[in-house]
């Protein structure tokens, strides 16, 4: 590596770290790094130390030191502004702010630690902002609800989540050992593809060596991870999207139904307002709606009509792809279909 590309990555890492330096609580060299390596920045220990320790004892940066016991402890001096790349406005830091709120059950801890400096950079803005009282209150005026009973996020086994996200990063092959919702546990090495935050669960998506298929594994049934040295090329068939779209996270494997049914307009008003599909029709029936839609097959649909109970009636799916091909042959005639 030459001098100048040396540099600029200790200045990068620097930059990297006075971010995350935060104000009002100490931050140990062994937390610094895990947030760092959370970013990208693997570095050991004592680099890590080495750093702290320049900052600390530099004039330029109001770096605190806490020496008096193990381990050392770091943040910036009290009249301190910290450190920022880019100053955010107060509407954006009511925005992070409302996203630290969301987000606190649904991420890892350890992903949300490696976002502190920026959170605690939205609360300074806040607490400083020209209308104190206003902008204070804007948090107490909005909320997420959930739409169905809220869970606490599994626990995720120590580590598991950084090797993970190392190994979807770099392109590096996984080793794993996995436990299935049966109880029954295996070994494998897979090809990490992806990472997808469902409701208080996350889920990898991936590829097992010498199979095709892609498929989605619970983080928090992961038992051990570790990303290999061994790197492989992102297959090009792999849309992230598109296995979403294929309702493959609920069980689902990209068959396209026509779904129509009956419901009570109490129960069915909604469905009317948010849609299942852009091709979505109804008709009203009285005290019922008469409802079809084109929509992807799942174990989560079939969930989600079972909870209308007695309020839904005559569901029925149909083949999306009959359905193209009868519409076809009324406008073409029947030759089309065979060319």
């Amino acid at each position: 590596m030459s001098k100048r590309s040396s540099a600029m990555d200790t200045s990068l890492l620097m930059l990297e770290m006075l971010k995350r330096i935060p104000k009002n609580r100490w931050i140990t060299a062994k937390e610094l790094q895990q947030q760092l390596s959370d970013a990208g920045f693997e570095r050991d220990i004592r680099t890590i130390q080495r750093h702290l320790n320049n900052l600390a004892g530099s004039s330029q940066f109001n770096i605190i030191l806490n020496d008096l016991g193990h381990p050392y402890g770091y943040r910036w001096g009290k009249h301190s502004e910290g450190f920022t790349t880019s100053s955010l406005s107060t509407q954006e830091s009511l925005i992070l702010r409302m996203a630290e709120e969301y987000l606190k059950n649904l991420l890892p801890s350890n992903l949300m630690a490696s976002m502190s400096g920026f959170f605690e950079e939205a609360n300074r803005n806040i607490n400083q902002a020209p209308d104190l009282q206003k902008e204070s209150e804007w948090l107490s005026k909005v909320i997420v609800t959930p739409e169905s009973q809220p869970l606490l996020p599994p626990q995720l086994q120590e580590g598991v989540f950084e090797q993970v996200s190392h190994a979807l990063y770099n392109n590096c092959w996984l080793q794993i050992s996995y436990t299935n919702a049966e109880g029954i546990n295996k070994g494998a090495q897979v090809m990490p593809l992806g990472l997808a935050q469902q409701g208080p669960r996350m889920y990898m998506v991936c590829r097992y060596r010498g199979f095709q298929d892609d498929r989605a594994l619970a983080l928090h049934r992961i038992e051990q991870a570790r990303a290999m040295t061994l790197t492989f090329d992102r297959p090009e068939d792999f849309d992230l999207k598109q296995f979403d779209a294929e309702r493959r996270f609920t069980y689902g494997r990209g068959e396209k139904v026509k779904l129509s049914f009956s419901i009570q307009k109490d129960a069915g008003l909604h469905i009317l307002e948010s849609r299942l599909s852009e091709d979505q029709e109804h008709i009203d029936k009285g005290d019922w709606y008469d409802i079809s839609a084109t929509v992807v097959k799942s174990a989560q649909l079939k969930w989600w009509l079972n909870t209308f109970d007695d309020r839904i009636k005559d569901i029925c799916y149909e083949p999306a792809q009959e359905m193209d091909d009868a519409h076809q042959e009324l406008e073409t005639g029947p030759e089309s279909i065979h060319d």
